[in-house]
């Protein structure tokens, strides 16, 4: 299933006013799996373009680096915590199944009088929520809204195995949504996509209620992450370029109008392979694969912001976001910054 491009139009646009990251201390290099897995430098960075990942402490928690990406975010933003009204957490890795770790993040904020939940959309998530905050910001339901894609995978990983334990990270990007001004940037089009039919194909099969974590299956890493790599990388591939596309077309622009391209940062190949096919130039595609390695939801959210506080984006520049994930999701979104 797959929203249609044309019923994307809120009340009223909305822009990006703010954006904000945080990402743990530690770094876990390549040499350093070398020493926990059968595997190489070599092997991993050919194989994905991922040479370092952040991993947060025990005591450090997904609403903890959310909170971090959203204070930043809040700043650039030059909005109060206080006057925050909506906040949606995109993860995938809860604090707890519940309450929602938006309700963690606005407490460590001080938001009282904002509404708060999660989305789970797996590394979509982030542009499910931007889809979600700027309808209901446009339709003035809500003066403005704090969305933040966020992750601690490391708590979900298999460090036994070198095919999912290579490739994720954790950290958290934000972004503040408010109605736009005359003559400032705003949210063109949007564009996104589900397919039930795959979900055997990325998917953390054990912790929920089909396979409850007993003493029985405590042992089996049941509650971390699985993966068919090769079939997610084509399936990858096909409905990012089809979500750019259709994002691009709804916002009434040729694929020449794009000045730079945010994809999910998941795997170099990913990349360069959506690159081919859309047929941008690499030096218009931003990439902080190799730093942070998959960080899920909050990919696409620390890329934007580094993107921003790097001066890769000009007022005016119309940029594209895209991601995919497990579900299997997608989407995809044109913003005139």
């Amino acid at each position: 299933m797959e929203s249609n491009p044309n019923s994307s139009q809120s009340n009223t646009s909305v822009r990006i006013a703010g954006t904000g990251s945080y990402l743990p201390e530690k770094i876990l290099t390549n040499a350093d799996l070398e020493k926990m897995v059968e595997t190489s430098d070599d092997w991993i960075t050919s194989r994905t373009g991922i040479r370092n990942r952040r991993i947060a402490r025990e005591d450090e928690f997904t609403s903890h680096i959310a909170a971090e990406a959203a204070k930043n975010a809040l700043e650039q933003a030059g909005i109060a915590a206080a006057d925050v009204e909506l906040i949606i957490v995109a993860t995938i890795t809860p604090d707890t199944i519940t309450p929602a770790t938006a309700c963690y993040v606005q407490q460590h904020l001080g938001c009282p009088r904002a509404v708060a939940f999660d989305v789970s959309a797996a590394c979509s998530g982030f542009l499910y929520a931007l889809e979600i905050a700027r309808h209901s910001v446009g339709a003035g339901a809500f003066k403005n809204a704090l969305i933040i894609g966020a992750e601690k995978l490391s708590a979900y990983i298999n460090w036994t195995d070198r095919n999912t334990c290579v490739l994720f990270g954790d950290g958290a990007g934000a972004a503040v949504l408010l109605p736009a001004e005359e003559g400032s940037g705003k949210i063109l089009s949007s564009h996104l996509g589900t397919d039930g039919a795959q979900t055997e194909l990325l998917n953390i099969p054990g912790g929920g209620s089909a396979c409850p974590i007993t003493v029985e299956n405590a042992d089996q890493q049941l509650a971390t992450l699985a993966m068919q790599g090769r079939e997610v990388f084509k399936h990858a591939v096909n409905a990012m370029k089809r979500a750019s596309l259709h994002a691009i077309e709804s916002a009434g622009l040729q694929i020449e109008d794009i000045k730079l391209v945010i994809p999910h940062q998941a795997n170099l190949r990913i990349i360069d392979a959506i690159v081919d096919r859309l047929g941008v130039p690499k030096e218009d595609v931003f990439i902080n694969l190799d730093k942070y390695g998959n960080t899920s939801a909050a990919a696409v959210a620390i890329a934007l912001d580094e993107a921003n506080r790097e001066g890769r984006i000009s007022k005016g520049d119309k940029i594209l976001l895209v991601a995919f994930g497990a579900g299997l999701t997608w989407a995809s979104a044109v913003i005139e910054w």
